[in-house]
């Protein structure tokens, strides 16, 4: 079972995906420490195994083991959906190649959250992932990125924004853009302005935490909703 989990509000989590973990025999998770705190939320007191991008490739027969013999495998993430900008997809792609039975129980998504947030008019956008951690390589993709012509949606850590506002204002000019963070949060924020406005104000603020959702407003200015 692929399971999403809240982006931050426990209380965001789907009864279906509560019962899911709570009948699983065995849970992978991405940081065991951060699914503890969800489980301890639900009472829940289940077998983990951490999975994620550095052990994947060992873990992977070890659970196709447990798949074959039977067991209840639930996948989640620190956040959001395994598999999208998270560990997961290799698993899923051998399970569903063994002929296991894959289900997914769907949940919140920082996407879809801060576009609904933004205000604006969302008819089609690209989701494009965290940006490369090397300068040189992040312009590239963020050249890529300017032909879409449309809005876009990317990830980024909280001590690589600046650089990458930075970046995203060498390459593309003044665009607008809208920064979230902390998303169903006590803290959340939600910033506009050009690339170089955010990063000054970003770097005014002390303590940034959390993971930073960025929408990019790459249309053609006469597209731009007043």
């Amino acid at each position: 079972m692929v399971c999403g989990t809240p982006i931050g509000n426990l209380e965001d989590l789907t009864p279906r995906v509560a019962a899911a973990l709570k009948g699983a025999d065995v849970i992978l998770a991405e940081d065991t420490r951060r699914a503890r705190k969800l489980l301890n939320h639900l009472g829940v007191r289940v077998r983990m195994i951490s999975f994620n991008d550095h052990n994947a490739a060992a873990r992977i027969p070890q659970v196709m083991s447990m798949l074959g013999s039977g067991l209840d495998v639930a996948l989640v993430s620190d956040a959001g959906m395994p598999g999208v900008s998270d560990p997961g997809a290799a698993l899923v792609e051998r399970a569903h190649a063994s002929g296991a039975q894959v289900i997914v129980l769907p949940g919140p998504s920082a996407v879809t959250t801060a576009l609904a947030w933004s205000g604006l008019e969302i008819r089609e956008f690209t989701f494009a992932g965290f940006p490369p951690r090397k300068s040189g390589e992040r312009r590239r993709y963020l050249r890529k990125l300017s032909q879409e012509g449309r809005i876009v949606v990317i990830f980024e850590a909280v001590h690589r924004i600046d650089k990458t506002l930075a970046d995203v204002e060498a390459e593309l000019g003044p665009v607008p853009v809208i920064i979230t963070r902390e998303m169903t949060k006590i803290h959340e924020e939600m910033l506009r302005g050009t690339p170089g406005e955010l990063v000054v104000r970003l770097r005014e603020q002390n303590r940034l935490r959390g993971e930073f959702t960025v929408i990019l407003d790459l249309r053609p200015k006469k597209e731009h909703r007043p």
